[in-house]
């Protein structure tokens, strides 16, 4: 009895598998067009646990999936040609006019397509409706909606406030709120979510880097992007300010997190699922420091260093 107590405290960890929020970035950008239902499907087989997406909003005030307000020259094409720069915005286009673009492919003479040649086309995709994204999503994957304003080009969009109420009338006319989380980096959004729906939880985006920062440490006003919130209030703790705005999920930039600031959010209550991170080696960096999740566009990269970790997509 000794020596087979002793051998099930031996193997019971190796065996014990561990749930961990595996996140499809825009489907699996890595593999398949982006923010398409090809794209959606292509993560959904890969055993994908959320699709992380983005919002747009028609002329005609219908909810549409696309990370850039305006229409992508890289993405876009119409009637069998790439569109010419700068696209139109999403905004000044009604929902009949945009479905007549394709976006199932990625411009082979960009930069962009430089970054994903692992990327298979599915050439006839359609910007998909949020209603459509919801309505063909396998039964048991959850969604991580990204709210897309920006506080220092306002024209481009609606308002944060009028785009969260959208959004919360969407997810709950389809049922979707128990699988749901909204997110941004312009947490103005999240701040009217929470108020219109607290039984969606938001996502916290954070980035501080040489090319984009929302954070803006010490910054004369404060940051545009974080709702009025004073970081140094919360003596300079994004997983304070996150909670302070009513935030579930700290969603930080990969290069950002820290194993201090990891245990520091999880102790205040929220969970860590950084972005987006491509790397195998930088996954399991991560994965060792505790992040509860990982946003990606090669769920396929990540999937075998999940296995060797104990860790299990769900």
């Amino acid at each position: 009895m000794r020596i087979a107590s002793l051998a099930c405290a031996i193997w019971a960890p190796s065996l014990a598998v561990q749930a961990f929020d595996l996140q499809g970035h825009r489907g699996t950008r890595g593999l398949a067009p982006e923010n398409t239902l090809a794209g959606f499907r292509a993560a959904e087989a890969l055993g994908v646990t959320t699709l992380e997406t983005d919002l747009a909003v028609t002329r005609d005030d219908v909810l549409v999936i696309s990370h850039d307000p305006v229409l992508n020259p890289d993405l876009v094409r119409l009637d069998g040609q790439w569109i010419a720069p700068p696209g139109p915005p999403i905004r000044s286009l009604g929902l009949a006019e945009l479905e007549r673009y394709d976006v199932g492919r990625v411009n082979p003479a960009s930069k962009y397509a430089r970054q994903f040649p692992e990327q298979k086309p599915a050439d006839g995709e359609r910007f998909p409706t949020l209603e459509r994204f919801f309505a063909t999503a396998r039964p048991d994957v959850r969604f991580n909606i990204e709210i897309k304003t920006d506080p220092t080009r306002p024209a481009l969009t609606i308002d944060p406030e009028r785009f969260a109420a959208l959004a919360v009338d969407a997810i709950r006319k389809a049922g979707a709120a128990p699988r749901s989380t909204l997110q941004s980096f312009d947490w103005r959004g999240l701040v009217a979510a929470r108020r219109l729906a607290p039984e969606i939880p938001t996502g916290c985006l954070s980035i501080e880097s040489s090319g984009m920062d929302t954070v803006g440490r010490g910054r004369e006003g404060g940051s545009p992007w974080l709702a009025g919130l004073d970081l140094a209030a919360h003596g300079g703790s994004l997983p304070r300010l996150a909670q302070a705005a009513g935030c579930a999920v700290w969603s930080p930039f990969w290069r950002n997190v820290t194993g201090e600031t990891v245990k520091e959010a999880h102790a205040l209550g929220l969970r860590v699922v950084p972005w987006t991170v491509n790397s195998p080696t930088e996954m399991a960096r991560l994965i060792d420091l505790g992040v509860d999740g990982l946003i990606t566009d090669y769920p396929d990269r990540a999937k075998p260093v999940l296995a060797e970790k104990g860790l299990k997509p769900r």
